[in-house]
């Protein structure tokens, strides 16, 4: 049934006393549905309809629709603003105190989110996917997602996911998860290069010669000397016997090229991502590539929260598809 067949039009101005004015909200809050029940209860607990919309899972403009017709029928106000905060009115406080009392006899129903885990590379997840999947979560405060770094190909052959980003040679997905999954989708070819930061080195005097590295500091993720397509870069660190760091946290290495001076091997798209860095081709003749795979457990496909996921990197791929020509 609606709520319009549910809930009547009623007229509390003849309620004087707190005991009597409790009756047909007592009565009001039984027929209310529990969909409607919980927008309410939400927007009353969050102040903010914005975010009681996004606890729900549903839009903003569905909470108001819902929470205004509820309104309508009861001819009352239930929220009100004190300056810029959200408040509920005298009605509304009544309204809550009765659907909380409610509850206690009659618990609404909570919709369970399952859990989806979701494995990707640790470069892809901040340099590519991170914004959007934070504007995600920004729309979607209810959902249940375990995010899982993928830094080796031994973690990649360890873990169980729902979803899976992950890195391997440029020619095929060899390095595939050992669990059952869906086709492997290539996601991009990403070519490799060794980058500074602009604000460190001027145009004419970037370095365009293995030799020319000689004075500068160069920096290594750990999780690239396992990485046979790199052998050119590694073997350059291997050999050197003084400015040398090696970290192990990409997101470390970022600053320390950004920040330090130094020099380090990053994907060639970085440069889209952050303007400050610039690319320093024509040091190898060897091309340094991997290539971006994304696939699903074959338990996993046909849910729809693991196919919101999937469909957030595919888009977010296809939307930068020239960060990677």
């Amino acid at each position: 049934m609606s709520l319009n067949e549910h809930v009547p039009r009623v007229d509390f101005m003849e309620y004087r006393s707190p005991r009597e004015s409790s009756e047909p909200w007592r009565a009001l809050a039984r027929l209310i549905e529990p969909q409607t029940a919980q927008a309410f209860l939400a927007s009353a607990r969050c102040g903010c309809f914005m975010q009681a919309a996004r606890s729900l899972n549903i839009k903003s403009t569905q909470l108001r629709k819902q929470l205004a017709l509820l309104e309508e029928r009861l001819n009352r106000p239930l929220f009100v603003y004190q300056g810029s905060a959200l408040v509920l009115s005298q009605d509304g406080q009544q309204l809550q105190a009765q659907l909380i009392a409610l509850a206690h006899q009659r618990r609404l129903p909570v919709l369970e989110q399952p859990l989806v885990r979701l494995a990707i590379a640790e470069s892809i997840l901040h340099d590519i996917l991170g914004r959007d999947l934070i504007a995600l979560l920004r729309r979607n405060a209810s959902i249940r997602l375990e995010i899982i770094p993928v830094d080796s190909v031994m973690s990649l052959q360890a873990l169980s996911a729902d979803v899976v980003v992950w890195l391997c040679a440029p020619d095929s997905p060899v390095s595939a998860p050992s669990f059952a999954i869906s086709a492997p989708q290539p996601l991009a070819r990403l070519d490799y290069l060794p980058h500074i930061a602009k604000r460190y080195s001027r145009l004419a005097a970037r370095p365009d010669t293995l030799a020319d590295l000689e004075d500068y500091m160069l920096v290594q993720w750990q999780h690239d000397r396992q990485i046979d397509d790199f052998q050119p870069w590694n073997h350059l660190l291997e050999q050197r016997l003084a400015g040398v760091v090696q970290v192990h946290s990409y997101e470390l290495m970022l600053e320390m090229i950004r920040c330090s001076a130094c020099i380090g091997l990053l994907p060639g798209y970085i440069t889209r991502f952050d303007r400050g860095l610039a690319a320093l081709p024509g040091l190898f003749d060897e091309r340094m590539q991997r290539r971006a795979w994304l696939a699903t457990h074959r338990e996993a496909e046909g849910r729809g929260e693991v196919q919101l996921i999937v469909d957030l990197i595919l888009n977010t791929f296809r939307e930068r598809r020239e960060w990677f020509e």
